[in-house]
């Protein structure tokens, strides 16, 4: 065999061996690396292997809408996260652009931190259906893309979650329980339009408060999971319909119940998020008959994600779809300094300590951060 041919056919094996390497994840049997922080979301779910990375790692935060505090707590939290012992280690360097609701520009930025060498990109996914092509150019070129709480209508990329149809089944069945007469009128306060996680939460709600032997009237309004948005939108409810007899908020929950009391409306059963205004409230409240539930959707999903993240390009087997747990808390324990702060915000999400994966962040940690890209 010539020289000339030697070294040609080596190249062919190299380009071959690379394509292989960049293939993506492979699928592998389980048991994956640390199940009591990345568990799996159930029985079914498959386990990826990506090949091992030296690091330290360029991790990236492609965000999208950032128009509400828990989107802000969350690239707050994730630029503390970035600077603890446990990730500063591991990371070269760790960028976050956020692009607004268009769902183009969202994958150009992912598009482009692919292009420029990231690692590893993990973001809340505008849409959960456009983003496969830009998922496929990821692995073809060996990056890890984790999407999370907004997640992709898919298996083949790895995600992180809590069940949002869950939320959104606990609270119709929270409300429902709530309300001996299972009839009356309730108020829906969705979130921002075309999003996996407002879709799956509400699908969950109705399913129950829909359900045979319920006889309720469902009106529907948007609060962008935004507390100005939804107060807003709550009061122009009441306006129009005079009385509710129970209410579920997706976000902005603080908002919707001011509402209320700025309407002088009756004080009636609510399923709201984490908010520690809300829970205040709650709190506060329950003496004049206000009683509430509280799930989380926790900000601190950012910190399991890039932890997932640096697990990934390190070999490491790791679940498709990591299932994290829905903090809640419900009347009448609603207790100060433990599921919520009277010292703290309004707008702080109260949810952000994830033990098993070792997150720990205090609260003055994540609100001395900025949510500017960076």
């Amino acid at each position: 065999m010539s020289h000339r041919v030697r070294v040609a056919a080596a190249i062919a094996a190299l380009v071959a061996s690379a394509a292989v390497n960049a293939a993506g994840p492979a699928v592998v049997s389980g048991p994956g690396e640390n199940p009591g922080c990345f568990k799996p979301w159930d029985a079914s779910t498959k386990y990826f292997q990506w090949p091992a990375k030296k690091g330290p790692y360029r991790l990236a935060l492609a965000n999208g809408f950032v128009g509400n505090t828990w989107r802000i707590q969350m690239i707050k939290m994730a630029k503390a996260y970035a600077a603890t012992p446990d990730m500063k280690d591991n990371l070269k360097e760790f960028k976050i652009v956020s692009t607004g609701t268009d769902v183009a520009a969202q994958i150009a930025a992912i598009d482009n931190f692919i292009n420029s060498g990231y690692d590893a990109i993990v973001t809340i996914a505008v849409n959960p259906t456009a983003f496969a092509p830009v998922i496929k150019r990821a692995n073809a070129a060996g990056v890890v893309v984790v999407p999370f709480d907004n997640v992709l209508d898919s298996t083949e990329v790895m995600m992180v979650n809590e069940d949002q149809t869950a939320m959104g089944t606990l609270s119709g069945d929270w409300l429902v329980k709530n309300i001996p007469s299972k009839s009356g009128k309730l108020l829906e306060v969705r979130g921002v339009p075309g999003n996996s996680v407002d879709r799956d939460r509400h699908l969950g709600f109705r399913k129950v408060v829909e359900g045979p032997g319920n006889k309720f009237e469902v009106v529907e309004v948007v609060g962008n999971w935004d507390d100005g948005t939804a107060q807003k939108a709550v009061a122009d409810a009441v306006a129009v319909h005079k009385n509710f007899d129970g209410m579920f908020v997706q976000g902005g929950s603080t908002g919707a119940v001011r509402a209320l009391i700025d309407a002088k409306h009756k004080m009636i059963p609510v399923a709201g998020e984490a908010e520690n205004g809300f829970r205040k409230l709650c709190a506060e409240r329950a003496k004049d008959g206000l009683v509430c539930t509280s799930l989380g959707q926790s900000p601190g999903l950012v910190a399991i994600s890039m932890k997932a993240a640096v697990a990934a390009l390190q070999g490491k087997v790791m679940p498709q779809l990591i299932s994290v747990p829905i903090p809640t808390a419900t009347h009448p324990d609603f207790k100060a300094g433990e599921n919520y702060f009277p010292d703290l915000t309004d707008n702080f999400f109260t949810t952000n300590d994830f033990p098993p994966c070792g997150v720990n962040l205090k609260a003055t940690d994540i609100m001395s951060k900025d949510e500017k890209n960076n």
